[in-house]
């Protein structure tokens, strides 16, 4: 019994990460460029730093939150950040609104895309 819960665990580990993170490149730090085809004029960042996980800076705050859907879906789910106020808050919320409507990913080198049925979209840029 404990050579097939080995070999279970070791074709698990092999999987490769169906979600977001397995396409984008490693280490990838994504900026805004454009929200429904308009310059996005605030700081907005997103990266995956793990698999199924989302973390980035908004124009005010840091965040965090799951992404467990296979490529090319996309779905957040448990998003928080933190609470600082600043200037910038109607672009945060701007922001996380259109974040949490995102259903569709697209990773094209350095530009990743977000996008939904309704023809909502986010461009973000590698920050190399």
């Amino acid at each position: 019994m404990k050579l097939y819960t080995l070999i279970a665990l070791a074709l698990l580990s092999a999987c490769k990460d169906e979600t977001i993170s397995g396409y984008a490149p490693n280490g990838a730090v994504w900026r805004l460029e454009t929200l429904n085809g308009a310059a996005f004029g605030a700081r907005a960042t997103l990266s995956f730093p793990e698999t199924g996980r989302i973390a980035g800076h908004a124009p005010c705050n840091t965040y965090f939150g799951s992404q467990t859907a296979p490529y090319p879906w996309f779905a957040v789910e448990g998003l928080g950040s933190t609470k600082r106020a600043c200037p910038d808050l109607n672009a945060e919320s701007a922001y996380f609104e259109a974040l949490a409507k995102m259903t569709l990913s697209e990773v094209s080198g350095g530009t990743l895309i977000l996008s939904n049925d309704v023809g909502d979209q986010m461009v973000f840029k590698t920050s190399d």
